[in-house]
């Protein structure tokens, strides 16, 4: 790809980073209760400030296990610090987790155990083929219109089947040099017109380093539309202050994609935090990985894609976990992905039904997968099944009509 030299205010740098239970799944205790038993000094205005919520993270075994009792699992997993993605959980996101279950479904996303350590056939350090892709560092040019825009591997609490395990959670901060370069490249092709901010999670950083990165973005002309990924709502939801929400309402058109996991995460303070976004015009919607053992039950899904459209997040996209290095033990076999999509199809409004895809292994993309609807044909007509399995058939004779006239 021929690319023109631009040169985007090379002077100019960018702010210094600042990283420093209404559901019947629930079982956690109130976090007002998990806050008086964890953290007495801690006031509301504590508890309530994302700033206070990174600098008091869960991220050591000694840490760990004052909050839950932890299995030989967790505990030897903890053992091989450096060897597996790095622990960080949020004291609002550890106030959902169960401290005597190590099967709840949010303690399984966020403890670390021994089959992290195992190695299966196909899995790779990074699956999708990104480096491969990334022209510059920081960026990801696999389709033609649109780039991913790694901005920070920094995230304020790390998910154990994190698709860039490889890179997340090193530095703990951004690179200014890096961001110079992937907005000269994105300036210097006007092919990209849309822009995803990710990384780690970009809501992790500062008002000023955001909205210094979108309005350089909103400069370049090409540039139509910029999505910010992010599992924030979820995890830190005293990020989504109203001066966020001010800030980002003058980049529109702005999208959101938010990282959700299961309905124990749709907490009143995680419903407070999308409904500011949506307020402001955001369109939200949502990016969920199927899980075994964690969200793979009909029952589950359904709830959760029903409460994200309660609080305004569109279902998205359903991914099929990705065969990262130690991640067997998350990965569901596709039919059972095939059977959640079948089990919302029709069966509920196609607002709450995702897209379910495959990240295509070594940079092919996304692949949508659906249970099979063309039956076949007979004659002129095309015979489709709909969602109950039944058979119909539609008069496709429109081709044939046009050659006899």
């Amino acid at each position: 790809m021929q690319q023109k030299v631009v040169h985007i205010e090379e002077q100019e740098e960018p702010p210094g980073c600042c990283p420093t239970n209404a559901f019947p799944f629930s079982n956690h205790p109130p976090s007002p209760t998990f806050r008086q038993r964890h953290f007495p000094l801690a006031t509301d205005d504590d508890w309530h400030d994302w700033h206070w919520q990174l600098r008091n993270r869960i991220t050591s075994l000694k840490k760990l296990g004052k909050l839950i009792d932890l299995s030989d699992s967790e505990r030897q997993a903890m053992a091989f610090n450096g060897a597996t993605l790095p622990l960080a959980i949020t004291p609002y996101y550890a106030s959902l987790i169960s401290p005597d279950n190590p099967q709840q479904p949010l303690r399984r996303t966020m403890v670390p155990t021994l089959s992290e350590l195992l190695v299966s056939q196909g899995e790779e350090h990074d699956p999708l083929g990104e480096d491969n892709h990334s022209p510059v560092p920081g960026l990801v040019h696999r389709y033609p219109d649109r780039v991913l825009f790694l901005v920070t591997d920094y995230c304020s609490s790390y998910c154990r089947y994190c698709t860039r395990s490889r890179m997340v959670g090193r530095r703990k901060s951004h690179s200014p040099a890096r961001w110079q370069k992937a907005i000269a490249y994105i300036a210097a092709n006007p092919g990209i017109r849309d822009v995803l901010l990710s990384g780690g999670d970009p809501l992790t950083m500062g008002d000023e380093q955001i909205e210094w990165l979108l309005s350089r973005l909103r400069r370049i002309p090409h540039v139509e539309m910029i999505r910010i990924g992010t599992k924030a709502p979820m995890v830190l939801p005293q990020r989504i202050t109203p001066e966020l929400v001010a800030m980002l309402k003058k980049y529109h058109p702005l999208w959101m994609s938010i990282h959700c996991t299961h309905p124990d995460e749709l907490t009143p303070e995680a419903t407070k935090a999308c409904a500011m976004l949506a307020d402001s015009g955001i369109p939200l919607g949502s990016q969920t990985v199927l899980l075994s053992g964690i969200n793979d039950s009909l029952d589950t899904m359904r709830t959760l894609m029903h409460g994200l459209v309660k609080i305004r997040v569109k279902p998205y996209y359903l991914y099929q976990c990705d065969p990262i290095i130690g991640s067997a033990h998350f990965r569901t076999p596709v039919s059972k992905g095939l059977e959640m999509y079948q089990g919302l199809r029709g069966h509920t409004s196609g607002y709450a039904v995702p897209n379910y895809v495959i990240d295509a292994p070594g940079g092919g993309g996304k692949i949508p997968l659906i249970p099979e609807t063309v039956v076949g044909r007979e004659g002129n007509d095309l015979l489709i099944r709909n969602y109950e399995g039944k058979v119909y058939r539609y008069p496709d004779v429109i081709g044939a009509a046009s050659r006899a006239s």
